[in-house]
């Protein structure tokens, strides 16, 4: 009995203890404790990877405009090379045909001769069922020719259009090149001018933490840091301003009291206090 009674004390006295623990931490968070050089530092740095990407975005993004219209502009062409083939192609087949048709008007040319030295009946009539088969023949080929040569002519009309298309879409290749290449300029020089600035922002950070804060930016497209954040004004609950899962009081204690990386156990991000910045 008197045991359970012990360890009833402790248990209570432990709870007291945590609580204590908790209204510790929240007191201090709402005070806003200050980081130390590493955690500020880091996320000065933060800020400044934020300029950073965001300029190499929107200069990512010239550039694929330019190649998007460059995209176009050789799809057209290679339309254009394919419509040139597909005519040329026709053009030989019914080329083909045609020489066919001089072959069989000569033979239609023999039938007609023989059929004026026939001798009889029955081969009058054989005669002139192969002079008529030749013809029908030859009438169906002449068909196939002039429906290719339409083919063609409908082929070349469409070569005509590409053309103009082409012509229409090099001009505008060349106007939006010519406006990117003046806003990359820019750009470029504001790459330059953040770069000393992050630069400058990293030789105070030790250089494990500036390896491990790359790595992670890497991961989350520059966002490598993550707030605190507290669930409500009254309320001791903290979730990670990153991916919004609970962090315990005793990380939040950790970084009140201690200048060093502490991590999101969810998404691994680096957590600061947003309210000691």
């Amino acid at each position: 009995m008197e045991k359970i009674k012990k360890n009833v004390a402790e248990s209570l006295l432990y709870g007291i203890i945590i609580n204590r623990e908790y209204d510790r931490v929240f007191l201090q968070v709402k005070k806003g404790m200050r980081m130390g050089p590493v955690l500020n530092g880091l996320v000065k740095l933060q800020r400044v990877e934020n300029r950073l990407r965001a300029v190499k975005t929107k200069l990512a993004r010239c550039r694929r405009g330019v190649l998007f219209q460059e995209n176009q502009l050789r799809t057209l062409q290679n339309g254009l090379e394919a419509k040139q083939e597909e005519i040329k192609q026709t053009k030989l087949q019914a080329g083909r045909l045609e020489i066919d048709l001089k072959d069989r008007d000569e033979q239609i040319e023999k039938y007609r001769n023989q059929l004026n030295l026939a001798r009889t009946n029955k081969e009058y009539s054989a005669l002139l069922t192969e002079l008529n088969t030749a013809k029908a023949d030859d009438s169906k080929i002449e068909t196939q020719v002039l429906e290719l040569m339409k083919n063609v002519e409908v082929d070349e009309a469409a070569c005509e259009d590409i053309r103009s298309q082409i012509q229409t879409q090099r001009t505008k290749v060349d106007e939006i090149r010519k406006g990117a290449e003046r806003e990359a300029v820019e750009l470029e020089k504001d790459i330059a001018e953040i770069q000393v600035e992050w630069d400058a922002a990293t030789r105070d950070i030790p250089a494990a933490a500036l390896q491990f804060f790359e790595r992670v930016a890497d991961t989350y497209d520059g966002e490598a840091m993550a707030d605190v954040e507290q669930v409500d004004e009254s309320s001791q609950s903290y979730s990670c301003g990153g991916c919004f899962m609970g962090i315990p009081a005793e990380v939040v204690n950790v970084l009140t009291v201690k200048d060093e990386i502490v991590r999101c156990s969810n998404c691994t991000r680096i957590l600061y206090l947003k309210e000691s910045e």
